[in-house]
């Protein structure tokens, strides 16, 4: 099929602001004259410049040769230098099996370049069809990926090998591997726009802010509220991108903005195993973190949890080596990281979440806040049992425990916590310490001398 109208044309065309996509490459063909099966080129998307490429299932099914992978490494190389982000459309039946090596060389060279990209430009990958064997790495490795209802299939090795469960969208989101999920194509561009206009176009812009579309000073209620209620509660306009929702559903996360500034957000959902940090959860938010700070995201930490997973699968996951990527990711990150108390910190939870011996610039807890060791029966039982009397109760002890023993205002005494502030400020003071830290990832300024003292 020559140049004109083919699905992965109008497809990559829907993806941009009308009239702005211009294509690349676009009569580069295979010996024997045919088009290879990929469409590349750039455009706008909502104003901003976005380079994209959409694997052509009009044309020999999309099937991967070592043009198309040098029509997209070509697309990467402008993508870089112009410090613009990456859209890619899957939707390929797999490799021209008859190129043999010089099919997998290409592989080679697309994983290359997706992870010479990696940290310096967002990378979005968009699942319109088929997205099988290496294919599905090299999607794998993009930072957001989005699959489209009852049109997505990502994976290694086919269904009809390993089980036809295995590839489908309900799938690879449970697995963790979907960060999106959209209910169509023309939903799935309007995800990708949107994540476009919250994200920088590059590792050197720094933190977007938009025009403030909320009062930074509006007072919340938060009683009650866990998981994404609270973060839409606090967000400007009550607006938050999950990101991998289906996956380890007791640690939320993904972005929304704080008095205009958009903020990566990992929050402990208390309604899903009581906000347990697990291993799946774990990973979740390590990833979260780091992506944040590649891209000098300010990220925003509310912890409500009850411990770390305690099971013999956890243990054999291993759940040390997970527990201590998740402290790696906060204990690196240079970002702005603001942390804050919103309900129980007991044990490790309240150290891996975000905590101030790990580097948060910024940490509160919520008046009423829990900050213990362990939970108050265990610590009851282990520490106070021989207080318990006829006319002391364990209840009684308990109740104790948490009001001197586990009080933010305990916490604070010795600098773990920068301010115990009342819940209706929850917000009023994220978008403060935003505000104050949006500087931080420029380093201290440059000094030509000293000003010598008179």
């Amino acid at each position: 099929m020559e140049k004109g109208t083919t699905i992965g044309r109008d497809k990559i065309a829907a993806l941009f602001d009308s009239g702005t996509f211009v294509e690349t490459g676009a009569y580069v063909k295979r010996e024997g004259g045919e088009l290879t099966g990929v469409v590349c080129g750039y455009g706008a998307i909502g104003g901003k410049l976005v380079y994209a490429f959409s694997q052509d299932s009009d044309r020999k099914k999309g099937a991967f040769d070592a043009l198309q992978a040098e029509k997209i490494a070509a697309l990467y190389s402008m993508a870089m230098k112009n410090g613009a982000p990456i859209v890619g459309m899957f939707d390929s039946a797999g490799a021209v099996l008859c190129d043999g090596a010089t099919a997998m060389s290409a592989y080679g060279k697309l994983l290359k370049a997706v992870s010479d990209a990696s940290g310096v430009i967002p990378q979005i990958a968009v699942i319109t069809g088929v997205c099988s064997g290496m294919s599905a790495t090299v999607a794998a490795m993009f930072d957001v990926l989005v699959t489209v209802k009852d049109q997505s299939q990502l994976f290694v090795n086919a269904p009809f090998i390993v089980g036809k469960e295995v590839g489908t969208t309900e799938a690879v989101a449970k697995n963790g591997l979907a960060s999106v999920e959209a209910e169509n194509d023309t939903d799935a561009n309007a995800k990708v726009a949107k994540l476009i206009a919250m994200l920088p176009s590059n590792n050197a812009e720094g933190v977007v802010a938009e025009e403030i579309t909320d009062d930074v000073n509006r007072t919340v209620n938060v009683d009650g509220k866990n998981g994404r209620e609270l973060i839409e509660t606090l967000a400007d306009a009550g607006e938050f991108v999950e990101i991998g929702g289906a996956y380890a559903e007791e640690m939320l996360t993904g972005l929304c903005s704080f008095g205009g500034v958009t903020c990566g957000v990992v929050a402990n959902n208390a309604d899903t195993k009581n906000g347990t940090v697990t291993v799946d959860g774990a990973k979740k938010a390590a990833r979260l973190v780091s992506f944040c700070d590649s891209f000098s995201i300010p990220v925003v930490t509310l912890v409500n949890s009850t411990g770390v997973e305690v099971s013999r699968e956890a243990e054999n996951a291993p759940l040390a080596a997970q527990l201590g990527k998740l402290a790696m990711a906060y204990a690196t990150a240079d970002t702005a990281k603001i942390t804050a108390v919103v309900g129980k910190a007991y044990g490790a939870a309240f150290t891996l979440m975000g905590s101030k011996a790990l580097g948060a610039d910024m940490v509160y807890a919520l008046d009423g806040a829990e900050i213990s060791v362990m939970d108050p029966a265990s610590a009851v039982a282990f520490l106070w049992n021989d207080r318990i009397t006829p006319e002391v109760s364990r209840s009684d002890l308990e109740t104790e425990w948490k009001e001197t023993q586990a009080s933010a205002e305990a916490a604070a005494a010795d600098g773990s916590i920068d301010d115990v502030i009342n819940a209706a400020e929850l917000r009023q003071r994220i978008c403060a310490a935003v505000y104050m830290l949006l500087m931080k990832n420029d380093g201290t300024p440059a000094r030509k001398h000293c000003n010598l003292p008179l």
